[in-house]
C-alpha cells in the first residue's frame, strides 16, 4: 500500500489568516476531495498532518476541531474516498514541541502508525514548514500554489529549486497518478 501525507488548510480546504474556527468555515478547495478519492482508488492511504495552533490560542476547542475534521471526513466519504487518519499539533508557535511543523513529529507518528518508511513518500503542503518537515524525514516534498503556496514561492524561491510545484492538490495528484501508471 502506498502512502501520501497532506497538509489540511490551503491544500484540502480554503485557508484563512483568521484560522478555520468552525465547521461552517471549512470549505473544500475545488477538486481536492475528488483528488483524495482518486488517490484511494489508486491504492494510496491518505493521512493528514496539520498544525492547529488555534487550539493553543483558544480560538476554538477540541470538540470544534473534531467537528471540523468530521465534516472533512464525511465530505471525502461522500465522494467515495477515505482519510486514514488526521494528526494535528495543538501547540502554539512558541511552545517548542516536536509535533509542530517544521519539526517532523507528526510525520514520524504517521510512519509509526502505518508501519511504513517515509522515504520518498509524497508530502503535499502549501507552506515551507510542510516541506522542511518532509525533507527532515526523507519524504518527497510537493508544494501547491493554493493557500499560502504563492506566498511561499515569493518568499522562498531560492530554497525551492528542487521542489515540485503544482497548481493545487488535484494537479499534484494528476502528476502522481500519471507517474505511477508509467511505472507499471
Amino acid at each position: 500500500m502506498k502512502l501520501v501525507i497532506l497538509d489540511r488548510d490551503g491544500v484540502i480546504n480554503q485557508d484563512s489568516d483568521n484560522f478555520i474556527k468552525s465547521p461552517d468555515e471549512w470549505i473544500p478547495i475545488e477538486g481536492s476531495l475528488n483528488a483524495i478519492t482518486r488517490l484511494n482508488h489508486a491504492g494510496y492511504k491518505v493521512y493528514v498532518a496539520t498544525n492547529q495552533s488555534g487550539l493553543a490560542r483558544r480560538l476554538f476547542n477540541i470538540e470544534t476541531l473534531h467537528a471540523i475534521h468530521n465534516k472533512m471526513m464525511q465530505a471525502v466519504k461522500s465522494m467515495g474516498g477515505t482519510i486514514e487518519a488526521i494528526l494535528f499539533c495543538p501547540h502554539g508557535p512558541l511552545d517548542d514541541c516536536d509535533c509542530r511543523k517544521p519539526k517532523p513529529g507528526l510525520y514520524l507518528e504517521i510512519g509509526k502508525r502505518s508501519s511504513d518508511s517515509l522515504r520518498g513518500v509524497p508530502v503535499i503542503g502549501d507552506s515551507f514548514r510542510d516541506l522542511e518537515a518532509a525533507l527532515d524525514v526523507g519524504a518527497r516534498p510537493i508544494l501547491v500554489r493554493t493557500g499560502k503556496g504563492k506566498k511561499t514561492i515569493r518568499e522562498q524561491r531560492e530554497l525551492l529549486q528542487d521542489i515540485e510545484i503544482y497548481q493545487d492538490l488535484a494537479d499534484a495528484v494528476d502528476h502522481l497518478l500519471s507517474e505511477a501508471s508509467n511505472e507499471e
